[in-house]
């Protein structure tokens, strides 16, 4: 990739791993749980869309499936980034999931949550920040300097 120098290229590698760390670790701890389920954090929900997630957490054959691909597809995209395969998919994967989380509890103005924010935040939150670095991530093939994608493709796209 003649059009990085390496120091760019080892950021945005390193901001591939930690964010794919972030979404391993949350799906991780979701499955191993057992028990966990986004039932609270979706009656928590305020803002425009709270009566979506709100009829989300209300019925219980909608919310297995969404405790389903929030637990797996977390664990999933976080694998991917950090092996760095299919690693472009796995940042609008996890785009998508971040638009949900943030819809869901938008940091606005005048809206207050019973679960604790770490923070304080004013309509750009720790989600949106993510959901902007893997939008940055999915614009460069990071997987083809350092993930298992070069591995398999057997060249060496960094001296084309």
């Amino acid at each position: 990739m003649k059009y990085l120098t390496d120091r760019q290229a080892i950021w945005l590698v390193l901001l591939r791993l930690v964010i794919g760390w972030h979404f391993l670790y949350e799906g991780l701890v979701k499955v191993i749980d057992g028990n966990w389920s986004a039932r609270a954090y979706l009656f928590d929900s305020q803002g425009p869309f709270s009566a979506l997630f709100h009829s989300i957490a209300s019925n219980d054959r909608i919310l297995s499936v969404t405790d389903f691909l929030n637990e797996w597809g977390l664990l999933l995209i976080g694998l991917s980034l950090i092996l760095g395969i299919l690693s472009r998919w796995a940042s609008y994967a996890g785009m998508l999931m971040l638009l949900f989380y943030y819809l869901s509890h938008p940091p606005f103005p005048g809206i207050t949550y019973s679960m604790p924010a770490e923070g304080n935040y004013f309509i750009i939150d720790k989600v949106a920040i993510e959901f902007f670095a893997l939008g940055v991530l999915s614009l460069f093939p990071t997987e083809q300097i350092a993930g298992l994608a070069r591995f398999f493709r057997g060249k060496d796209q960094n001296h084309e």
